[in-house]
Protein backbone atom coordinates (compact mmCIF):
# COMPACT_ATOMS: atom_id res chain seq x y z
CA UNK A 1 0.00 0.00 0.00
CA UNK A 2 1.34 3.54 -0.74
CA UNK A 3 3.67 5.58 1.64
CA UNK A 4 3.27 8.81 0.47
CA UNK A 5 0.80 11.42 1.79
CA UNK A 6 -1.42 12.80 -0.53
CA UNK A 7 -1.02 15.72 -2.43
CA UNK A 8 -4.59 17.37 -3.20
CA UNK A 9 -7.57 18.67 -0.67
CA UNK A 10 -10.50 16.36 -0.23
CA UNK A 11 -12.30 18.99 -0.81
CA UNK A 12 -10.82 19.91 -4.43
CA UNK A 13 -12.92 19.69 -7.27
CA UNK A 14 -11.21 16.74 -8.57
CA UNK A 15 -11.47 14.58 -5.38
CA UNK A 16 -15.51 15.55 -5.44
CA UNK A 17 -15.80 14.11 -8.69
CA UNK A 18 -14.35 10.68 -7.66
CA UNK A 19 -17.44 9.26 -6.71
CA UNK A 20 -19.74 11.20 -9.23
CA UNK A 21 -20.89 9.22 -11.88
CA UNK A 22 -21.47 9.34 -15.76
CA UNK A 23 -25.03 11.27 -15.40
CA UNK A 24 -23.78 13.39 -12.62
CA UNK A 25 -20.78 14.51 -14.54
CA UNK A 26 -22.96 15.17 -17.65
CA UNK A 27 -24.65 17.60 -15.11
CA UNK A 28 -22.26 19.05 -13.68
CA UNK A 29 -20.70 19.98 -17.10
CA UNK A 30 -17.01 18.99 -15.43
CA UNK A 31 -14.09 21.61 -17.00
CA UNK A 32 -11.51 19.11 -19.00
CA UNK A 33 -8.42 20.50 -19.65
CA UNK A 34 -9.39 24.63 -18.92
CA UNK A 35 -12.65 23.68 -21.41
CA UNK A 36 -16.01 22.94 -20.39
CA UNK A 37 -16.83 19.49 -21.11
CA UNK A 38 -20.19 19.44 -23.03
CA UNK A 39 -23.30 16.89 -22.61
CA UNK A 40 -22.89 15.86 -26.01
CA UNK A 41 -19.14 15.13 -25.87
CA UNK A 42 -19.34 13.17 -22.62
CA UNK A 43 -22.65 11.44 -24.10
CA UNK A 44 -20.71 10.01 -27.11
CA UNK A 45 -17.62 8.94 -25.14
CA UNK A 46 -18.95 7.08 -22.11
CA UNK A 47 -21.87 4.45 -21.81
CA UNK A 48 -23.28 4.08 -18.15
CA UNK A 49 -23.39 0.50 -16.58
CA UNK A 50 -20.00 -0.57 -18.63
CA UNK A 51 -17.81 -0.59 -21.38
CA UNK A 52 -18.75 -3.45 -24.34
CA UNK A 53 -17.65 -6.97 -23.71
CA UNK A 54 -14.13 -7.87 -24.68
CA UNK A 55 -14.34 -11.54 -26.53
CA UNK A 56 -11.96 -14.26 -25.58
CA UNK A 57 -8.10 -14.19 -27.19
CA UNK A 58 -7.20 -16.35 -30.11
CA UNK A 59 -3.71 -18.24 -29.70
CA UNK A 60 -0.78 -16.71 -27.56
CA UNK A 61 -2.56 -13.38 -25.49
CA UNK A 62 0.75 -12.18 -25.16
CA UNK A 63 1.94 -11.94 -28.55
CA UNK A 64 -0.17 -8.91 -28.54
CA UNK A 65 2.22 -7.21 -26.47
CA UNK A 66 5.37 -7.51 -28.74
CA UNK A 67 7.05 -4.23 -28.99
CA UNK A 68 3.73 -2.07 -27.47
CA UNK A 69 3.66 1.16 -25.94
CA UNK A 70 0.91 0.98 -23.61
CA UNK A 71 -0.17 4.20 -21.42
CA UNK A 72 -1.02 3.73 -17.63
CA UNK A 73 -2.72 5.77 -14.74
CA UNK A 74 -1.49 4.66 -11.95
CA UNK A 75 -1.85 5.46 -8.27
CA UNK A 76 1.18 7.80 -7.10
CA UNK A 77 2.40 5.51 -4.74
CA UNK A 78 2.48 2.34 -6.98
CA UNK A 79 5.24 4.18 -9.31
CA UNK A 80 7.82 2.05 -8.06
CA UNK A 81 5.90 -0.77 -9.04
CA UNK A 82 5.42 0.21 -12.49
CA UNK A 83 8.28 1.90 -13.19
CA UNK A 84 11.13 0.76 -11.93
CA UNK A 85 9.88 -2.99 -11.60
CA UNK A 86 7.49 -4.25 -14.07
CA UNK A 87 8.64 -1.62 -17.19
CA UNK A 88 12.09 -2.98 -17.16
CA UNK A 89 10.71 -6.66 -17.25
CA UNK A 90 7.82 -5.82 -20.12
CA UNK A 91 10.72 -4.26 -22.25
CA UNK A 92 13.17 -7.37 -21.72
CA UNK A 93 10.26 -9.54 -22.68
CA UNK A 94 8.49 -7.69 -25.37
CA UNK A 95 10.60 -4.98 -26.74
CA UNK A 96 7.98 -2.74 -25.36
CA UNK A 97 7.14 0.70 -22.95
CA UNK A 98 5.53 1.93 -20.19
CA UNK A 99 4.45 5.01 -20.01
CA UNK A 100 3.54 5.57 -16.62
CA UNK A 101 1.45 8.69 -15.30
CA UNK A 102 1.32 8.59 -11.68
CA UNK A 103 -1.88 10.65 -9.91
CA UNK A 104 -2.62 11.48 -6.43
CA UNK A 105 -4.78 8.49 -4.70
CA UNK A 106 -7.94 11.35 -3.58
CA UNK A 107 -8.08 11.62 -7.26
CA UNK A 108 -7.84 8.59 -9.29
CA UNK A 109 -11.12 7.85 -9.89
CA UNK A 110 -12.03 10.54 -10.92
CA UNK A 111 -9.34 11.01 -13.17
CA UNK A 112 -9.67 8.00 -15.03
CA UNK A 113 -13.19 8.82 -15.56
CA UNK A 114 -12.62 12.12 -16.77
CA UNK A 115 -9.91 10.42 -19.33
CA UNK A 116 -12.57 8.35 -20.89
CA UNK A 117 -16.03 10.86 -20.65
CA UNK A 118 -13.88 13.75 -21.62
CA UNK A 119 -12.69 12.86 -25.07
CA UNK A 120 -8.84 12.62 -24.19
CA UNK A 121 -8.90 9.07 -24.18
CA UNK A 122 -4.82 9.21 -23.36
CA UNK A 123 -4.77 5.45 -21.10
CA UNK A 124 -5.42 2.15 -22.06
CA UNK A 125 -4.78 0.64 -18.32
CA UNK A 126 -6.21 1.57 -15.28
CA UNK A 127 -4.97 0.95 -11.67
CA UNK A 128 -8.49 1.02 -9.99
CA UNK A 129 -9.73 1.30 -6.42
CA UNK A 130 -11.39 -1.64 -6.32
CA UNK A 131 -14.44 0.55 -4.11
CA UNK A 132 -14.12 2.60 -6.98
CA UNK A 133 -14.99 -0.22 -9.46
CA UNK A 134 -18.95 0.80 -9.35
CA UNK A 135 -18.31 4.33 -10.47
CA UNK A 136 -15.91 3.47 -13.26
CA UNK A 137 -18.16 0.84 -14.52
CA UNK A 138 -21.45 3.27 -13.97
CA UNK A 139 -19.54 5.60 -16.26
CA UNK A 140 -18.28 3.21 -19.12
CA UNK A 141 -15.02 3.39 -17.92
CA UNK A 142 -13.75 -0.24 -18.17
CA UNK A 143 -13.52 -3.01 -20.77
CA UNK A 144 -15.91 -5.74 -19.84
CA UNK A 145 -12.95 -8.52 -19.75
CA UNK A 146 -15.29 -11.35 -18.73
CA UNK A 147 -15.19 -13.37 -21.99
CA UNK A 148 -11.59 -12.49 -22.20
CA UNK A 149 -10.69 -13.77 -18.84
CA UNK A 150 -12.81 -17.07 -19.05
CA UNK A 151 -11.51 -17.70 -22.70
CA UNK A 152 -7.39 -17.23 -21.24
CA UNK A 153 -6.33 -20.94 -18.77
CA UNK A 154 -2.83 -19.18 -18.60
CA UNK A 155 -4.48 -16.68 -16.25
CA UNK A 156 -5.05 -19.20 -13.39
CA UNK A 157 -7.86 -17.40 -11.99
CA UNK A 158 -8.27 -20.18 -9.28
CA UNK A 159 -5.17 -19.01 -7.70
CA UNK A 160 -6.43 -15.74 -6.79
CA UNK A 161 -7.02 -15.23 -3.09
CA UNK A 162 -10.97 -16.26 -2.99
CA UNK A 163 -10.84 -13.30 -0.48
CA UNK A 164 -9.86 -10.43 -2.89
CA UNK A 165 -10.67 -11.94 -6.29
CA UNK A 166 -14.82 -11.59 -6.49
CA UNK A 167 -14.83 -8.38 -4.59
CA UNK A 168 -11.70 -6.70 -6.49
CA UNK A 169 -12.80 -7.17 -10.02
CA UNK A 170 -16.88 -8.65 -10.02
CA UNK A 171 -19.88 -6.29 -10.33
CA UNK A 172 -23.17 -7.52 -11.23
CA UNK A 173 -22.14 -10.99 -12.69
CA UNK A 174 -19.65 -9.15 -15.44
CA UNK A 175 -15.78 -9.08 -14.50
CA UNK A 176 -13.71 -5.80 -15.30
CA UNK A 177 -10.03 -6.78 -14.44
CA UNK A 178 -7.91 -8.53 -12.18
CA UNK A 179 -6.59 -8.40 -8.98
CA UNK A 180 -2.97 -6.28 -8.71
CA UNK A 181 -2.76 -4.85 -4.91
CA UNK A 182 -4.04 -7.21 -2.34
CA UNK A 183 -4.18 -4.63 0.41
CA UNK A 184 -5.14 -5.54 4.45
CA UNK A 185 -3.69 -4.08 7.37
CA UNK A 186 -2.24 -5.48 10.21
CA UNK A 187 -0.75 -3.96 13.60
CA UNK A 188 3.11 -3.42 14.25
CA UNK A 189 4.31 -2.77 17.25
CA UNK A 190 8.40 -1.53 18.09
CA UNK A 191 9.89 -4.36 20.33
CA UNK A 192 12.30 -2.50 21.84
CA UNK A 193 9.75 0.32 23.34
CA UNK A 194 7.15 -2.08 24.46
CA UNK A 195 10.13 -4.33 26.38
CA UNK A 196 11.35 -0.85 27.80
CA UNK A 197 8.28 0.06 29.13
CA UNK A 198 7.02 -3.21 30.55
CA UNK A 199 4.42 -3.45 27.26
CA UNK A 200 3.07 -6.70 25.96
CA UNK A 201 1.74 -6.50 22.05
CA UNK A 202 -2.42 -6.20 22.32
CA UNK A 203 -4.73 -8.64 21.74
CA UNK A 204 -7.52 -6.47 22.29
CA UNK A 205 -8.52 -2.53 21.22
CA UNK A 206 -8.68 -1.89 25.53
CA UNK A 207 -5.16 -3.81 25.89
CA UNK A 208 -3.99 -1.46 22.73
CA UNK A 209 -5.35 1.77 24.49
CA UNK A 210 -3.47 0.58 27.61
CA UNK A 211 0.00 -0.03 26.04
CA UNK A 212 -0.49 3.62 24.07
CA UNK A 213 -1.50 5.26 26.93
CA UNK A 214 1.70 4.06 29.43
CA UNK A 215 4.10 4.61 26.63
CA UNK A 216 3.30 8.15 26.01
CA UNK A 217 2.64 9.08 29.39
CA UNK A 218 6.62 7.92 30.18
CA UNK A 219 7.81 8.35 26.92
CA UNK A 220 7.98 12.62 27.58
CA UNK A 221 6.86 13.25 24.34
CA UNK A 222 10.03 11.53 22.82
CA UNK A 223 7.98 8.88 21.99
CA UNK A 224 4.42 7.97 22.04
CA UNK A 225 2.27 4.68 22.38
CA UNK A 226 0.65 5.15 18.75
CA UNK A 227 0.88 6.36 15.91
CA UNK A 228 -3.54 7.02 14.35
CA UNK A 229 -3.61 7.79 10.97
CA UNK A 230 -5.96 10.67 10.52
CA UNK A 231 -6.10 12.62 7.27
CA UNK A 232 -9.62 13.33 6.27
CA UNK A 233 -9.79 10.92 2.79
CA UNK A 234 -10.86 6.95 3.09
CA UNK A 235 -7.47 6.13 2.65
CA UNK A 236 -6.33 7.14 5.35
CA UNK A 237 -9.18 7.99 8.51
CA UNK A 238 -11.86 5.77 6.64
CA UNK A 239 -9.33 2.98 7.05
CA UNK A 240 -8.04 3.43 10.88
CA UNK A 241 -12.00 3.28 11.48
CA UNK A 242 -12.75 0.42 9.27
CA UNK A 243 -9.89 -1.48 11.26
CA UNK A 244 -11.66 -0.66 14.55
CA UNK A 245 -14.83 -1.83 13.39
CA UNK A 246 -13.51 -5.35 11.81
CA UNK A 247 -12.50 -5.74 15.08
CA UNK A 248 -15.47 -4.76 17.47
CA UNK A 249 -17.48 -6.81 14.97
CA UNK A 250 -19.10 -4.39 12.71
CA UNK A 251 -19.77 -4.08 9.23
CA UNK A 252 -20.29 -1.41 6.98
CA UNK A 253 -23.53 -2.89 5.32
CA UNK A 254 -25.55 -5.54 6.10
CA UNK A 255 -26.48 -8.82 3.70
CA UNK A 256 -28.94 -6.25 1.91
CA UNK A 257 -27.15 -3.35 1.64
CA UNK A 258 -27.99 -1.88 3.82
CA UNK A 259 -25.99 0.53 6.01
CA UNK A 260 -25.08 -0.23 9.24
CA UNK A 261 -22.82 2.95 10.95
CA UNK A 262 -24.90 3.62 13.89
CA UNK A 263 -24.29 -0.33 15.06
CA UNK A 264 -22.97 -0.49 18.70
CA UNK A 265 -19.66 -2.23 17.13
CA UNK A 266 -19.51 1.19 14.78
CA UNK A 267 -20.16 3.92 18.03
CA UNK A 268 -17.25 1.45 19.96
CA UNK A 269 -14.75 2.03 16.85
CA UNK A 270 -15.47 5.76 16.43
CA UNK A 271 -14.91 6.00 20.32
CA UNK A 272 -11.60 3.94 20.27
CA UNK A 273 -10.50 6.61 17.97
CA UNK A 274 -11.20 9.24 19.97
CA UNK A 275 -10.24 7.96 23.70
CA UNK A 276 -6.77 7.44 21.94
CA UNK A 277 -5.83 10.71 20.33
CA UNK A 278 -4.28 12.19 23.77
CA UNK A 279 -1.94 8.63 23.46
CA UNK A 280 -1.30 9.01 19.79
CA UNK A 281 1.19 10.88 17.57
CA UNK A 282 0.27 14.27 17.37
CA UNK A 283 -2.17 15.34 15.88
CA UNK A 284 -3.78 12.62 14.23
CA UNK A 285 -6.47 14.64 11.94
CA UNK A 286 -3.18 15.56 10.51
CA UNK A 287 -1.29 12.09 10.09
CA UNK A 288 -0.83 10.38 6.98
CA UNK A 289 1.24 8.03 5.39
CA UNK A 290 4.64 10.10 5.80
CA UNK A 291 4.35 11.12 9.27
CA UNK A 292 3.30 7.31 10.50
CA UNK A 293 5.29 5.61 8.85
CA UNK A 294 8.52 8.10 9.27
CA UNK A 295 7.47 7.82 13.31
CA UNK A 296 7.52 3.72 13.10
CA UNK A 297 10.48 3.52 10.87
CA UNK A 298 12.41 5.68 13.14
CA UNK A 299 11.65 4.66 16.53
CA UNK A 300 9.17 7.47 17.99
CA UNK A 301 6.01 5.48 17.70
CA UNK A 302 5.73 1.74 19.07
CA UNK A 303 2.56 0.93 17.41
CA UNK A 304 0.85 1.31 13.99
CA UNK A 305 -2.30 -0.58 12.48
CA UNK A 306 -1.34 -0.29 8.69
CA UNK A 307 -0.95 -2.02 5.15
CA UNK A 308 1.53 -5.36 5.02
CA UNK A 309 4.32 -4.05 3.49
CA UNK A 310 5.75 -1.88 6.23
CA UNK A 311 7.92 -4.92 7.29
CA UNK A 312 9.56 -4.82 4.74
CA UNK A 313 10.49 -1.42 4.69
CA UNK A 314 11.15 -1.79 8.39
CA UNK A 315 13.84 -3.97 7.60
CA UNK A 316 15.69 -1.88 4.91
CA UNK A 317 18.78 0.16 6.81
CA UNK A 318 18.33 2.50 4.61
CA UNK A 319 14.72 3.53 5.78
CA UNK A 320 14.63 2.59 8.88
CA UNK A 321 16.22 2.20 12.27
CA UNK A 322 14.07 -0.25 13.77
CA UNK A 323 15.93 -3.54 11.40
CA UNK A 324 15.27 -6.42 12.95
CA UNK A 325 13.52 -4.70 16.00
CA UNK A 326 9.50 -4.70 15.06
CA UNK A 327 6.92 -7.51 15.55
CA UNK A 328 3.40 -7.77 14.29
CA UNK A 329 0.12 -8.79 15.58
CA UNK A 330 -3.35 -9.49 14.30
CA UNK A 331 -5.73 -6.34 14.54
CA UNK A 332 -6.95 -6.35 17.93
CA UNK A 333 -10.36 -6.78 18.91
CA UNK A 334 -12.86 -5.44 21.02
CA UNK A 335 -16.13 -5.32 22.91
CA UNK A 336 -17.68 -9.13 22.54
CA UNK A 337 -15.65 -10.11 19.76
CA UNK A 338 -13.27 -12.53 19.98
CA UNK A 339 -11.99 -13.56 16.69
CA UNK A 340 -9.58 -11.29 14.61
CA UNK A 341 -10.32 -10.00 11.22
CA UNK A 342 -8.32 -7.83 9.10
CA UNK A 343 -10.18 -5.66 6.18
CA UNK A 344 -9.62 -5.19 2.73
CA UNK A 345 -8.18 -1.93 2.94
CA UNK A 346 -8.39 -0.04 -0.47
CA UNK A 347 -6.80 -2.64 -2.52
CA UNK A 348 -6.73 -2.43 -6.19
CA UNK A 349 -7.18 -3.37 -9.79
CA UNK A 350 -5.83 -3.12 -13.44
CA UNK A 351 -8.56 -3.15 -15.95
CA UNK A 352 -8.82 -1.88 -19.54
CA UNK A 353 -9.90 1.47 -20.19
CA UNK A 354 -12.79 1.79 -23.08
CA UNK A 355 -11.20 4.44 -24.63
CA UNK A 356 -7.95 2.73 -25.32
CA UNK A 357 -7.10 1.48 -28.93
CA UNK A 358 -4.86 -1.17 -27.90
CA UNK A 359 -7.90 -3.22 -25.74
CA UNK A 360 -6.05 -6.75 -26.49
CA UNK A 361 -2.72 -5.75 -25.69
CA UNK A 362 -3.85 -3.94 -22.89
CA UNK A 363 -5.96 -6.92 -21.73
CA UNK A 364 -2.82 -8.91 -21.90
CA UNK A 365 -1.17 -6.65 -19.96
CA UNK A 366 -3.54 -6.86 -17.37
CA UNK A 367 -3.10 -10.54 -16.99
CA UNK A 368 1.03 -10.55 -17.48
CA UNK A 369 1.28 -7.66 -14.58
CA UNK A 370 -0.68 -9.82 -12.51
CA UNK A 371 0.04 -13.14 -13.09
CA UNK A 372 2.34 -15.14 -9.83
CA UNK A 373 5.75 -14.00 -11.61
CA UNK A 374 4.68 -10.38 -10.95
CA UNK A 375 2.82 -10.79 -8.00
CA UNK A 376 5.74 -12.22 -6.00
CA UNK A 377 8.59 -9.93 -7.50
CA UNK A 378 6.39 -6.45 -6.23
CA UNK A 379 5.36 -8.08 -2.72
CA UNK A 380 8.90 -9.17 -2.46
CA UNK A 381 10.25 -5.66 -2.60
CA UNK A 382 10.79 -3.25 -0.18
CA UNK A 383 8.44 0.23 -1.38
CA UNK A 384 6.71 -0.98 -4.37
CA UNK A 385 3.22 -0.73 -2.15
CA UNK A 386 2.36 -4.22 -3.57
CA UNK A 387 0.68 -7.14 -1.22
CA UNK A 388 -0.31 -10.65 -2.46
CA UNK A 389 -2.92 -11.29 -4.55
CA UNK A 390 -2.45 -15.08 -5.30
CA UNK A 391 -2.03 -18.00 -2.94
CA UNK A 392 0.75 -19.27 -4.21
CA UNK A 393 2.69 -15.96 -3.72
CA UNK A 394 1.42 -16.39 0.06
CA UNK A 395 2.71 -19.43 0.05
CA UNK A 396 6.12 -19.14 -1.65
CA UNK A 397 9.20 -19.49 0.55
CA UNK A 398 10.36 -16.76 -1.23
CA UNK A 399 7.99 -14.30 0.07
CA UNK A 400 8.22 -15.85 3.35
CA UNK A 401 11.44 -14.67 3.73
CA UNK A 402 10.88 -11.17 2.24
CA UNK A 403 7.76 -10.57 4.74
CA UNK A 404 8.88 -12.47 7.95
CA UNK A 405 8.42 -12.07 10.67
CA UNK A 406 4.97 -10.75 9.16
CA UNK A 407 4.04 -14.08 6.73
CA UNK A 408 1.69 -15.79 8.67
CA UNK A 409 -0.25 -12.88 10.56
CA UNK A 410 -0.49 -11.66 6.74
CA UNK A 411 -1.44 -14.94 5.41
CA UNK A 412 -3.91 -15.52 8.40
CA UNK A 413 -5.73 -12.29 7.52
CA UNK A 414 -5.72 -12.62 3.53
CA UNK A 415 -6.99 -16.42 4.10
CA UNK A 416 -9.73 -15.60 6.68
CA UNK A 417 -12.92 -13.73 6.23
CA UNK A 418 -11.52 -10.06 5.49
CA UNK A 419 -14.23 -7.04 5.74
CA UNK A 420 -14.77 -5.72 2.32
CA UNK A 421 -15.72 -2.07 1.63
CA UNK A 422 -18.54 -1.64 -0.55
CA UNK A 423 -17.78 -1.46 -4.61
CA UNK A 424 -21.57 0.19 -5.92
CA UNK A 425 -21.37 2.83 -7.40
CA UNK A 426 -21.84 5.82 -4.89
CA UNK A 427 -19.10 4.08 -2.91
CA UNK A 428 -16.47 6.55 -3.49
CA UNK A 429 -18.81 9.21 -2.52
CA UNK A 430 -20.12 7.29 0.24
CA UNK A 431 -17.24 7.21 1.78
CA UNK A 432 -16.05 10.46 2.09
CA UNK A 433 -19.01 11.19 3.35
CA UNK A 434 -18.28 8.64 5.88
CA UNK A 435 -15.03 10.09 7.00
CA UNK A 436 -16.04 13.55 7.03
CA UNK A 437 -18.45 12.81 10.00
CA UNK A 438 -15.90 10.74 11.63
CA UNK A 439 -13.43 14.12 11.37
CA UNK A 440 -15.90 15.99 12.42
CA UNK A 441 -16.09 14.15 15.86
CA UNK A 442 -12.35 13.87 15.96
CA UNK A 443 -11.67 17.42 16.03
CA UNK A 444 -14.42 17.70 18.92
CA UNK A 445 -17.07 19.31 16.92
CA UNK A 446 -19.70 16.24 17.19
CA UNK A 447 -20.58 13.94 19.14
CA UNK A 448 -20.30 9.91 18.33
CA UNK A 449 -23.91 9.56 18.03
CA UNK A 450 -24.36 12.42 16.01
CA UNK A 451 -21.71 12.02 13.33
CA UNK A 452 -22.66 8.32 12.67
CA UNK A 453 -26.47 9.36 12.81
CA UNK A 454 -25.32 11.71 9.49
CA UNK A 455 -22.98 9.22 8.61
CA UNK A 456 -26.07 6.44 8.12
CA UNK A 457 -28.39 8.96 6.57
CA UNK A 458 -25.92 10.14 3.70
CA UNK A 459 -25.83 6.56 2.92
CA UNK A 460 -29.13 5.93 3.43
CA UNK A 461 -30.35 8.75 1.01
CA UNK A 462 -27.40 7.77 -1.85
CA UNK A 463 -28.67 4.36 -1.99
Amino acid sequence: MPLLRRSASPSSPLAQAAALSRRQLLRAGVLIGGAAATAGSLAACGSGGGGEALAAPSGDPTSALQGKTLKLMVNQPHVVAFRDLLAPEFAKQFGGKLEVTAIPYDQLTSKQILDVQGGAGEFDVFDYFYFGLGALVDAGALVDLTDYIGGDSSIKTDDFLPSIYDVYTQLDGKRYGLPFDGDTHVLYYNVALLEQYGQQPPKTWDEYDAVAKAITEAGGGKVYGAAVLGQQVPMILGCSFINRLAGYGGTLVDADGKPTLTSDAARASLQHLLDVQPYALPTPLQVGFDESNSAFLQGTAAMIDTWTDLGLRANDPANSKIVDGWGVVPLPVGGSNTTPRTALNAGFGLGVSTASKEREAAAAFVAWATDSTRNLLLASYGGSGIDPNRTSVLDSPDYAKASAPATEVIATGLRGNPLPWPTDAQSPKRMQDLVDQLALALSGSQDVETSLSKAQEAWEQGA
